[in-house]
C-alpha cells in the first residue's frame, strides 16, 4: 500500500488510489482533456477500502493532494515545453506547414515565457521526485514502515505546491504570456514564506532569461526576436492581426520596399511599446530608452547604401589626391590605397568593441540570481547613451547636421536677405497678376533661378537641395490688386499662415528641402512644416517691406521728374505743388506702416532668430546625445514660433490685415500717381491705425506679460513705443483709457 501511495505521489494512480477524473472519462461522462485545470483534487482513496482508520485516511488524502498537484504541474510543463510543432512545421510540405500554423493559431499560441517558467517548475518537480525516492529508500530500510516517514519527508512541499498550482491555474485560465506572466510572478514573490519566495524568484529568473535574450537581440543587433508577440517592443504593423497574417504582410512589405525606406519607416513609426506586455516594475521611461536604443542600433548596423557609396567616393577622391602628390615617392601606393578603401567599406558605424560592451552588460544582468531594478536601470541608461552617442556621431559629424541647419536658416528663415531681395524684385511684376493654376510655379522659377545666379555662389553646396513650390489648395486665386481694393474692409483668416489666409495667390509660395539618409531621422515632416510656417510669415513681411520702399521710390522719382519738367519749361508748378501738398499726409501713413513692418522684421530676425540660433549652437557644441539634439531643435523651433507670435490666434490675424492694408496702400499710390483717390487712401489709413493699435494693445496685455516670451516681447514694444506714440494713439483710436502697462518697457 505504501508503494502505491508513493506512485500516487508522482502522479500514477491504481486500485488503492484512484483518479475521479479518469473514472469519469472511462464511464463516458463529459470531460475535455484540454479544458482549464480545476482547483479540486481528484486523487481519492478507493471507496471500498475499509481497513484504514479515519485518522490515517485524512493523512493519506492530505498527501494525495501533493500527487495531484505534481501531476497537474507536470502536465503543464510537458505541454509548455512541447516543441513537436516546430519539427512538424519545419519538416512538412509547404501546404501542410500552412495547415499546421493555422491549427496553432486556432489553438493556443506557443509561448517562450511559459516554456521558461515550465523549465523552472521542472526543476522543482525534480527535487520533489528526489525527495520521494529518498522516502522510498527509508521505507525499505525500516523494519516497520510508518506513514509519518512520508509526511516528514514531504512536509516542505505542502508550502510550495498549492501556490504553484494557483499560478498555473491563473496562467491557463487567463492565457497569460510574456510580460504579463512576469507581472504575475513578481507580485507573488512578495510573500512572507522564505521557501516559497525563493521558489517563485527562481521561476521569475527563468522568465527574465527570455527577456534578457530578447533585450540582447534588440539592443546589440537591432533584431526583434519575438516569434509569439510576447516582448514589450512590437512592430507597428502587427496590430490586431493574427501572427501568421501579420508575418506574411510584413514579409510582403519588406520585399516591396527598399532598405532606405525600410530604415526610415522603422525609425519613425516601425516599432512601439506594448503597454500590455511591459512589466509593471519596468517604468515607461526605461521602456522608451530600450525602444530608442534598439532603433538606433538598427540604424547604425544598416546604413543606407547611398550613404556608404558617398562616403567611399569622398574618401577615394582624398586618397587619389594624396596619391598624385606622393606617387613619385611610393611606387606601391595603389596597393595601399586598395587596402584603405577596403577598410573604409568595412568600417562600422557601431564598432564591434561597443557591441561587445553592451553584450557584457546584459550578460551580467542575466547571470544575476535576482532582478535588481537599480542595476537594470543603469545598464539600460548606459546602452542608450552608447547608442545615442554613435547616432550623434553619424548625424552631426558624418552627415554634417550643422551645415543643414545653417542652410535651413539661410533659406527658410531668410538669412540670405540679398537672395530673397533679388527674388522679390525680379518677380515683382509677375506678382502684380494672379498666378496661373497650370504654370504659376514654372513662371516663378524664372526669377528664382535668376536670383540664384546673381547671389548664390558655387561654394553653396546646399542650395541644390532647395526647391520652390506654389501648391494649390483648391482656393480661388485672387488678383493681387483689384480684389484687394474691393475687399479692403473685410478680412477672414485663421491662426496659421497658410494659403487659405493669404492676401493673394502668391502667399502660398513654399520651399522644399531635400535631405538624404540619415538626416531624415532628424528632419521629419513635422519639423519642415514648422520651418515652412515661419518662412511664409517672413516672406510676406519681406514682400510688404519691399513694396513700401518701392512705392516711396516710385513716387519720389515721379516727383523729381515733374520738378525737372517744370523747371525746363519755366512753369510755376503750382499744380504739382498742390498735388504734393494734398498727398503729404499719406506719406506719414506710409512711414508709420514702414516703421511697424521694419521693427517687426528686425525683431524677428535679430532678437528672435539670431538669439535662438546662438542658443541652439551652444547646445550642439555641448551635447553628445542624439535625443538631446532632437529636443534642443524642437525647443528652437517652438521658440521661433512662440516669440514670433504665430501661436497667438489674434496676432497673426491682425498682422495679416496690416500687411494686406500696406499692399493696398502701395498699389493705390502707384496706380493713381497722377490723380490719387484720397478718400480711399484715408480709409486705408484709418483701418491701419485701428489694426496697428489693436496689435499694440494685445502685445502689451498682462496675459502676455507673464508668458515665456515676455523678455523678448519687451524689446519689440520698446522699439515700437520708444517715444510713447503708440500708447497715446492706442488710447485715442480705441477709446480705451488705461493706466500705463504693467509690462516694464
Amino acid at each position: 500500500m505504501l508503494h502505491e501511495l508513493l506512485l500516487a505521489l508522482i502522479g500514477f494512480t491504481g486500485d488503492l488510489i484512484v483518479d475521479e477524473r479518469e473514472q469519469r472519462k472511462t464511464l463516458g461522462l463529459a470531460f475535455h482533456p484540454d479544458s482549464p485545470l480545476s482547483d479540486e483534487c481528484t486523487f481519492k482513496l478507493a471507496p471500498d477500502i475499509s481497513f484504514i482508520e479515519p485518522s490515517e485516511r485524512d493523512l493519506i488524502e492530505r498527501l494525495l493532494k501533493l500527487g495531484f498537484y505534481y501531476r497537474e504541474l507536470d502536465r503543464f510543463t510537458q505541454k509548455s515545453r512541447n516543441l513537436s510543432w516546430i519539427r512538424s512545421v519545419t519538416s512538412a510540405h509547404p501546404l501542410e506547414r500552412a495547415d499546421e500554423l493555422s491549427n496553432q493559431s486556432r489553438e493556443k499560441k506557443p509561448s517562450v515565457y511559459r516554456r521558461a517558467i515550465a523549465n523552472g517548475i521542472g526543476e522543482i518537480l525534480s527535487v520533489y521526485r528526489s525527495a520521494v525516492l529518498q522516502i522510498e529508500q527509508k521505507l525499505l530500510a525500516e523494519t516497520t514502515p510508518i506513514l509519518a516517514t512520508v509526511t516528514q519527508g514531504l512536509n516542505k512541499f505542502f508550502v510550495l505546491f498549492p501556490p504553484l498550482y494557483e499560478v498555473v491555474l491563473e496562467i491557463e485560465r487567463d492565457d497569460i504570456r510574456g510580460g504579463q506572466l512576469l507581472n504575475v510572478l513578481s507580485k507573488r514573490c512578495h510573500c512572507g514564506v522564505p521557501e516559497l519566495r525563493t521558489c517563485l524568484q527562481r521561476l521569475l529568473w527563468h522568465g527574465h532569461q527570455v527577456m534578457y535574450n530578447q533585450l540582447a537581440a534588440w539592443m546589440v543587433y537591432g533584431i526583434l526576436q519575438d516569434p509569439h508577440g510576447e516582448f514589450f517592443i512590437k512592430r507597428q504593423e502587427d496590430g490586431d492581426l493574427d501572427h501568421r497574417s501579420s508575418q506574411e504582410e510584413i514579409s510582403e512589405k519588406l520585399a516591396r520596399t527598399s532598405v532606405h525606406e525600410r530604415s526610415l519607416t522603422d525609425w519613425h513609426s516601425g516599432f512601439h511599446i506594448s503597454l500590455d506586455m511591459l512589466p509593471d516594475y519596468i517604468p515607461m521611461r526605461l521602456g522608451e530608452s530600450i525602444l530608442f536604443a534598439g532603433k538606433a542600433i538598427r540604424v547604425l548596423r544598416n546604413p543606407s547604401p547611398a550613404f556608404q557609396f558617398q562616403k567611399d567616393k569622398d574618401f577615394q577622391q582624398t586618397m587619389r589626391g594624396s596619391q598624385r602628390i606622393r606617387g613619385f615617392m611610393h611606387s606601391d601606393f595603389p596597393e595601399k590605397e586598395t587596402e584603405l578603401d577596403a577598410d573604409l567599406r568595412g568600417e562600422e558605424l557601431l564598432p564591434q568593441s561597443e557591441a561587445d560592451k553592451i553584450e557584457v552588460m546584459l550578460k551580467d544582468l542575466k547571470e544575476s540570481s535576482e532582478f535588481h531594478k537599480r542595476s537594470f536601470e543603469c545598464t539600460v541608461d548606459s546602452v542608450r547613451a552608447i547608442a545615442a552617442s554613435h547616432l550623434w556621431q553619424l548625424v552631426v559629424v558624418r552627415a554634417d547636421l550643422n551645415g543643414h541647419l545653417k542652410a535651413l536658416k539661410d533659406y527658410f528663415l531668410l538669412e540670405k536677405g540679398d537672395f530673397f531681395q533679388c527674388f522679390l524684385e525680379e518677380s515683382r511684376q509677375l506678382m502684380r497678376f494672379p498666378p496661373r493654376q497650370s504654370t504659376g510655379e514654372a513662371d516663378l522659377m524664372v526669377p528664382f533661378q535668376l536670383a540664384a545666379t546673381k547671389t548664390i555662389g558655387e561654394e553653396d553646396k546646399y542650395f541644390s537641395r532647395v526647391s520652390l513650390r506654389l501648391p494649390s489648395f483648391g482656393v480661388t486665386v485672387r488678383s493681387s490688386q483689384a480684389d484687394l481694393a474691393r475687399s479692403r474692409a473685410s478680412f477672414a483668416g485663421k491662426a496659421n499662415l497658410t494659403s487659405d489666409t493669404s492676401v493673394d495667390g502668391w502667399d502660398a509660395i513654399a520651399l522644399e528641402y531635400s535631405v538624404d539618409w540619415p538626416m531624415q531621422l532628424f528632419f521629419t515632416q513635422e519639423v519642415f512644416s514648422k520651418y515652412l510656417k515661419v518662412f511664409q510669415y517672413l516672406i510676406r513681411l519681406k514682400r510688404t517691406q519691399m513694396e513700401l520702399e518701392k512705392s516711396w521710390a516710385s513716387v519720389m522719382h515721379q516727383d523729381h521728374m515733374d520738378f525737372a519738367q517744370n523747371r525746363k519749361h519755366a512753369t510755376n508748378g503750382s499744380v504739382s505743388q498742390q498735388r504734393r501738398q494734398g498727398i503729404r499726409p499719406m506719406w506719414r501713413v506710409r512711414e508709420n506702416m514702414a516703421f511697424l513692418i521694419r521693427n517687426l522684421q528686425f525683431y524677428i530676425q535679430v532678437d528672435v532668430i539670431e538669439s535662438q540660433w546662438k542658443v541652439l549652437q551652444a547646445h550642439i557644441h555641448d551635447s553628445q546625445d542624439f535625443t538631446e539634439l532632437v529636443g534642443f531643435h524642437q525647443e528652437y523651433l517652438s521658440a521661433l514660433i512662440s516669440q514670433s507670435f504665430l501661436d497667438i490666434g489674434s496676432v497673426p490675424r491682425i498682422l495679416d490685415s496690416i500687411m494686406k492694408l500696406c499692399l493696398q496702400f502701395c498699389w493705390n499710390i502707384e496706380n493713381q500717381e497722377s490723380n490719387p483717390n484720397t478718400t480711399e487712401l484715408e480709409s486705408i489709413a484709418e483701418e491701419f491705425n485701428k489694426k496697428s493699435n489693436s496689435l499694440y494693445t494685445i502685445l502689451r496685455s498682462s496675459k502676455l506679460a507673464g508668458s515665456q516670451r515676455a523678455p523678448f516681447l519687451r524689446r519689440f514694444l520698446l522699439r515700437l513705443n520708444f517715444n510713447s506714440f503708440y500708447e497715446a494713439t492706442a488710447r485715442v483710436v480705441l477709446n480705451v483709457v488705461r493706466q500705463r502697462p504693467a509690462l516694464p518697457l
